[in-house]
């Protein structure tokens, strides 16, 4: 969870410079709960504030800026979707087709008139390596550059190079290097040269001198992308794989920059087939319902006391239709915001009610049947892992050479990353090897958990465990030990029999049968679906139904 510093006198002035409220070490103990999140400590010497957030959906509150946003309401000293003024700019940001298949997206903004200062420029530093970290999926995702916009010359051009053609001097060095060398000279080349494993051309931002900004998403160039005190003018710029992230992300940006007495001009996206201008800040609505209000909280409130909640919290109320700010993206139901109504109206402030029946609570059978399988795989030097049950089609079938088997997708969702509810584990537990290459090998985990599969007009969900290992021996033999290994210590009659599935190699994949019915599979993923996650070890697999197994045994 991400932890932010900063200081308490600056949040002071931030939520009051008129100091009609006073905050102080002792109060941000209980206004830390708003944010979801805990006082870590204060150092008075330094007046160093450390804050710990618990929620990792709500990304504007990782920085002083953000959080002040949210006392100021807390306070009642502002209410309703706090707007900014975006001044037109004419900051053309060009992209070129080749970054299509690379990193496709970006967005940016020019921010004039303000000053930074030794203690804003790390506070903004902070914010951006909060961002990149956790939120950015360590710069996979989403990836910040921020520059004296006076040195640049626009338009910039946002394309894709042979690495060996472009070089300039990276943040922190003193010498040209090309991209190629960077990923292996430099510090950040190397901690993030994964991201562009298997890519011929990598990404480069440019002005309209060809002066180099940046070679996203590792270094910035140290000449124009180096932001220093005294710096008035910053043109911010965020590419990524997945542009609702990254627009919300110039939004949190161009909010917090905005409040620090910067002006945002704004920036002219052009690709080669549509233009969008950013920070683009049309706030998203949603309806909710009193009844439910009065049903999930258990409160009685008048249509004014609701208004006042939401808008204290930053949304925009009218006749139960909400407005969202955005610089918010964690909306997915109406149930989210009735959340920010009780955390507005304080939960230690609703009124306990007696229970009406007395039980006594257990684990469902399956769920003991289950942990001992865990139990076995950790035994063999497994490392257990617990991801999303949202994910997406392209990961589930297109990478894993298979056709749709049945699945349940969301009607609206916020990410194409998280659109579906997944089937199968093993495509989750390639994912995972897919973003720690770095990590030395062999590499085994696994996760037990839920799947959803639609057969017809059914909807089926099943308890299944998956396993994986990766590295240079890893072979039919090895895993097929592991799952007779799993069975004989359950005391299970099985068989092994020849399968065909696309996502493994024909003659290194079997099936795991139980009686007469087929409940699991393992064998070696084949090289085109290794190369399609961009794995360069040779990986086996195999996953088990345990609810169809769990189901078999009980009836014996």
């Amino acid at each position: 969870m991400p932890t932010i510093s900063f200081s308490l006198k600056d949040l002071q002035q931030l939520v009051d410079k008129k100091q009609r409220v006073k905050i102080t070490p002792e109060s941000l103990v209980e206004l830390a709960h708003y944010c979801k999140g805990e006082l870590e400590g204060y150092d008075k010497r330094a007046d160093e504030v450390s804050i710990e957030l618990d929620d990792t959906n709500l990304p504007y509150l990782w920085s002083v800026e953000g959080i002040a946003r949210l006392f100021r309401g807390v306070f009642g000293l502002q209410r309703g979707v706090q707007e900014i003024k975006v001044e037109k700019g004419n900051y053309d940001v060009i992209v070129d087709r080749s970054v299509s298949g690379v990193r496709p997206y970006i967005a940016g903004f020019v921010a004039s008139g303000g000053r930074l200062d030794d203690y804003l420029l790390k506070q903004l530093i902070q914010l951006q390596d909060k961002l990149d970290t956790g939120y950015g999926r360590r710069r996979q995702k989403v990836s910040i550059g921020l520059y004296s916009s006076r040195k640049i010359r626009f338009p910039v051009h946002y394309r894709t190079s042979v690495p060996a053609e472009t070089s300039f001097v990276p943040l922190g060095m003193d010498k040209k290097l090309n991209l190629s060398q960077i990923l292996v000279q430099h510090p950040k080349g190397r901690d993030y040269a994964w991201i562009l494993k298997g890519f011929s051309q990598y990404p480069v931002l440019s002005d309209d001198r060809g002066e180099v900004l940046s070679f996203p998403p590792i270094i910035n160039s140290n000449f124009i992308g180096k932001l220093e005190v005294g710096d008035s003018d910053i043109f911010f710029e965020v590419t990524g794989t997945d542009e609702a992230a990254i627009l919300l992300v110039a939004n949190i940006f161009a909010y917090a920059l905005s409040e620090r007495g910067f002006t945002i001009h704004s920036a002219n996206i052009i690709h080669p087939k549509r233009k969008l201008s950013t920070p683009l800040l049309s706030p998203e609505k949603v309806k909710i319902r009193k009844e439910d209000v009065r049903a999930l909280l258990g409160l009685e409130l008048s249509d004014s006391q609701v208004k006042d909640l939401l808008e204290r919290a930053g949304y925009g109320f009218s006749n139960y239709t909400v407005t969202i700010p955005p610089y918010r993206a964690d909306i997915m139901h109406p149930f989210d915001v009735l959340e920010d109504v009780a955390i507005m109206y304080g939960f230690g402030n609703i009124e306990p009610q007696e229970l009406e029946s007395y039980t006594v609570g257990q684990k469902l059978p399956i769920v003991g049947f289950a942990d001992k399988f865990r139990e076995l795989v950790i035994g063999l030097g497994y490392q257990e892992v617990m991801s999303q049950i949202l994910s997406s089609k392209a990961a589930l079938y297109e990478k894993m050479g298979i056709k749709d088997f049945g699945t349940v997708e969301i009607e609206q969702f916020m990410s194409e990353s998280f659109s579906v509810v997944r089937t199968w584990i093993v495509p989750v537990l390639l994912d995972v090897l897919s973003g720690n290459k770095h990590v030395d090998f062999p590499q085994r985990v696994f996760e037990q958990g839920l799947v959803t599969v639609r057969k017809g007009d059914i909807i089926q969900d099943y308890e299944k465990l998956a396993v994986v290992s990766s590295h240079s021996a890893a072979d039919y033999t090895e895993i097929r030990q592991v799952v007779e290994y799993l069975m004989r210590q359950f005391g299970i009659k099985f068989a092994i029999r020849e399968a065909e599935h696309s996502s493994f190699i024909p003659g290194r994949v079997a099936a795991l049968v139980v009686g007469r019915k087929e409940i699991g599979f393992f064998g070696e993923i084949s090289p085109s679906v290794l190369s399609n996650w961009c794995l360069e070890m040779p990986v086996v697999a195999a996953e088990i139904n345990l609810s169809e197994l769990f189901g078999i045994v009980s009836r014996k």
